[in-house]
Formats: C-alpha cells, structure tokens, sequence
C-alpha cells in the first residue's frame, strides 16, 4: 500500500494541521458537518463557529455555501480515491481479486464508526439543478470511480478472453453493485452488505466470462451406430 494512503476515508490529514488557515478550517468544518447532518439542515453560521473562523473570512474565500460545500466535496474526492485505489490493489494481483477486493475494501469503511453513506449521493439528491457545482462535483467523483473499475474490468477482460464490449458492460454494473451496496449499509447499518454485493459480482464474473470452446465443441461426440443398428435400418428401408 501507497506511503501516503488514507487508512480510512473519514479520517481528514488536513484537520490535524494545527496551523491550518481559514480555508482549510471552513473546508474542514463544512465537509464534517454535512456528511453527518446534510447540506440544507447546516447553515453558515454552524460551519463558521465550527471552524473557528470569522464570517467574513466565509465570503472571503467563498461566494456561496454550496461553492464551499462543492470545494468541500472535490477535496473529499482525492481523499477518497486515494483510500479506495490503494485498498483495492492491495488486496489481491490478480484482476478477479482486485474487483471482488474492493468490497472488502468498503466493507472496513461500512463498520467505521464516522460511515454515513456516500457523501457524493447524499449530496446531490439535496440539490435540484444538475448544473450546481454540488451535482457537478458529484458526478466527476463517480465518473472517477468508474474509470478505475473500468481499469480493473479491462484487465480482468483481457485474462479471461473477453471483449472490450463485455469490459465495458462489467465496469457500469460493478459501478451499481459499489452504489447498491453503499445504500444497503447505509438504511440497514449492516456492513455485510459489502458481502452480498460480492457475492453477486462473483456470480456476474462467472456469468460474463467467455465458455471455453464453442457449443459444437463442448456437445460430447456422437457414437457411430453399430452393425446390427445399421443392417436393421437398411431392412426397414427395404
């Protein structure tokens, strides 16, 4: 595993910087609170006490709240992927054992005790306009994870035999099964989500992977009819 990668996506190196300026204690204070309470229900005052900063500096280096929620998120993305990527190489060298490997990887994540679902989704399903720099940020971070399981699906094509076309269709449902599993923990606080999800893309990889030889090749062969079959076919022709 990476030197510098993150043990746990809820752990924040930059709120442990003693000296941090008013930026990063806003970024720090904004992106806590609405993970764990949402965007409507914090107001800017709770994000400017919580930080520790003055109201002007708010305006100083953000126009809006959701610009500062939507800076919030962006960084919040690097943090994340970092953490995931290394989790996910390091478990297995294999591409089969890397995508089953990144539902261990979340199932860490689903038991920690700061888990409150996806940030990216909660976030966007509070905002209306798919332009807002909130759904904006949001959909770069899951066309980011997807890029990376499209890495992992193509690499798992190419050792199985598989077309890009079948790659492609593997990495958008490994994408669904990452969201439906994050859901799942999410309403059922049951972490074993992240296994049943698993579980289900061991039986897509099966069910994707190519048969080995044709259908003509794997029918066993027919046996030649014996004499007597044969001499008694020629007498009913007869």
């Amino acid at each position: 595993m990476s030197p510098h990668a993150v043990t746990n996506p809820e752990a924040n190196s930059d709120t442990d910087a003693p000296q941090a300026d008013a930026r990063e204690r806003l970024l720090d204070a904004a992106e806590a609170l609405i993970y764990a309470g949402g965007i409507h229900a914090t107001g800017v005052d709770a994000i400017v006490r919580a930080a520790g900063a003055a109201r002007k500096s708010f305006y100083t280096y953000f126009e809006s709240k959701n610009a500062l929620v939507a800076a919030a998120l962006a960084r919040r993305d690097e943090r994340w992927m970092r953490w995931f990527v290394a989790g996910t190489l390091a478990h297995g060298r294999t591409p089969q054992a890397r995508l089953a490997g990144m539902f261990d990887v979340l199932r860490e994540w689903f038991a920690s005790e700061g888990f409150h679902g996806c940030a990216f989704l909660n976030a966007a399903g509070e905002i209306a306009s798919p332009d807002d720099p909130v759904r904006v940020v949001s959909r770069e971070h899951k066309a980011r994870l997807l890029d990376f399981v499209c890495e992992q699906s193509d690499a798992w094509a190419a050792s199985v035999g598989a077309d890009r076309r079948t790659a492609a269709r593997l990495a958008r449902q490994w994408l669904i099964l990452i969201d439906g599993a994050i859901g799942v923990a999410l309403v059922s606080g049951d972490a074993d989500a992240a296994l049943d999800a698993r579980a289900a893309g061991r039986s897509l990889l099966a069910a994707l992977a190519p048969k080995s030889g044709s259908d003509f090749q794997n029918r066993s062969p027919s046996r030649a009819p014996s004499r007597r079959a044969a001499q008694r076919k020629e007498q009913d022709h007869e």
